[in-house]
């Protein structure tokens, strides 16, 4: 056989093998029928809800993703502004590689809310792609919680101690310093990485974030994503949902992660607005049902891994507007948690930093990952603690008479240095067995009781 008949033959074969291959689904563009408040209306294009897709506008194209569907109709929400959208522009289905990259690349890097950098480093090597929504873990395959996490905060390793793997909320009202608290954990932990989803909150934080509250050694360990509140509500929801697919991609890995996320209340907000614009009914206080079905399946993501896998250690802002801790959002969240702490607006008020209520703060997790002498030793500052709250009113006004019960002098002696132990300068790292020798060094003081 020649050499040009040889050829033919095998150019003939990979024809056929060719036609043998089946092609990928051709999906016919659309166009806009309507336009209003954040949603768009197309139709003529087959999309799958959370698919991209460009709509064209007389200033270029804007990036939309399908949330929903109405028989021929499908709704899109735009990933930025829109503006330049006439009826009947152009809606072209967007087909590139879905998935998140991730890669060790992100550490030290700011990405919004789709893993695009934010910092002007450059573009960040991806070694694959995660999706931003995962299958829930089997709960057997989770190991216990049973290792304390080293968070610097000498309140929180003392009195509220958190497990390796645990899921907290962080309860306050606007400015009573959940960002400040948040900074200090970052610098203090004892975990291999830190992510931080600065979500739905203001732009000047982020900045100040990065550069205020973390050193050149500190950043080189965390990923911050950002979506701040100018964003729509849809690269808000992505930044969460980011942040703990980053986070998941480092337990993977063996390492064991602080995940921070300021805030939960952003992100039910953000499904909120999305949610009503197409077409959802509310139900309590004006958040649609899916906000809460949306909420468990976020949080239930972080924690401990498997075997040969890290953990998750996850805290979640939640912002209990006018200080009220039964808001739906706020109400959701902790039962859904592993434990609350709670900053009170007073405390911060009185000069009080960090400003956590130790009364109405509770980890569920504790007993099993503390000593029994460092949980009665905790139990007994608190008992002591609350006696003084209880009492304060009477003893303030001059209206108590010492010497009337032994309970409420010992408080008034230990008031101060009580009060001492839980505060912290914004800038200090107290180690976990720093924390562990001052409490019990408290608690010898106030005996027995």
């Amino acid at each position: 056989m020649t050499e040009s008949a040889l050829n033919q033959r095998l150019l003939k074969r990979f024809e056929k093998l060719q036609q043998q291959v089946p092609q990928p689904p051709s999906v016919a563009a659309g166009k806009l029928v309507r336009g209003i408040g954040l949603t768009l209306e197309a139709v003529g294009c087959q999309m799958p809800v959370g698919s991209q897709c460009l709509v064209q506008t007389i200033d270029g194209e804007i990036e939309a993703e399908v949330v929903g569907f109405a028989e021929n109709i499908t709704y899109l929400m735009p990933t930025e502004a829109v503006k330049g959208i006439v009826p009947g522009s152009r809606v072209q289905p967007l087909a590139r590689e879905q998935g998140l990259p991730v890669g060790m690349d992100l550490l030290g890097r700011v990405v919004d809310g789709n893993g695009q950098p934010l910092d002007g480093l450059g573009p960040i090597a991806a070694e694959r792609r995660v999706p931003l929504t995962r299958p829930p873990m089997n709960p057997l395959t989770r190991r216990p919680i049973s290792q304390p996490l080293d968070v610097g905060v000498r309140a929180i390793n003392a009195m509220i101690t958190v497990g390796s793997g645990q899921r907290m909320g962080l309860f306050a009202g606007s400015g009573v310093g959940k960002s400040v608290l948040l900074g200090m954990m970052t610098r203090g932990t004892t975990a291999d990485v830190v992510v931080v989803g600065l979500v739905g909150e203001r732009g000047r934080e982020v900045k100040e974030f990065i550069q205020d509250i973390l050193s050149e050694e500190e950043r080189q360990k965390a990923v911050v994503v950002a979506a701040p509140a100018d964003t729509s509500p849809l690269m808000r929801l992505k930044g969460c949902e980011t942040a703990v697919s980053i986070a998941e991609y480092f337990r993977d890995q063996g390492m064991n992660v602080l995940l921070l996320i300021d805030s939960l209340t952003r992100y039910a907000m953000a499904q909120r607005e999305i949610a009503l614009a197409v077409g959802e009914p509310p139900a309590t206080k004006g958040y649609p049902p899916s906000v809460f079905a949306r909420l468990p399946a976020l949080v239930e993501r972080a924690g401990n891994g498997g075997e040969h896998q890290g953990s998750i250690t996850a805290f979640y802002t939640v912002l209990t507007e006018g200080d009220d801790l039964q808001d739906p959002i706020a109400d959701a969240a902790r039962a859904i948690l592993d434990g609350h702490i709670v900053l009170s607006r007073s405390l911060a008020d009185s000069g009080h930093y960090p400003a956590i209520d130790v009364e109405a703060s509770i980890s569920r997790v504790m007993p099993q990952v503390v000593s029994d002498e460092h949980l009665l030793a905790s139990r007994r500052i608190r008992q002591v603690y609350s006696t003084y709250q209880q009492n304060r009113d009477l003893i303030s006004i001059g209206a108590y008479n010492r010497g009337t019960d032994p309970r409420i002098d010992l408080a008034i002696n230990a008031e101060p240095a009580i009060n001492a132990f839980l505060q912290q300068g914004m800038t200090q790292v107290l180690p976990y067995d720093e924390s562990l020798e001052g409490m019990a060094k408290l608690a010898q003081g106030l005996g027995k009781g």
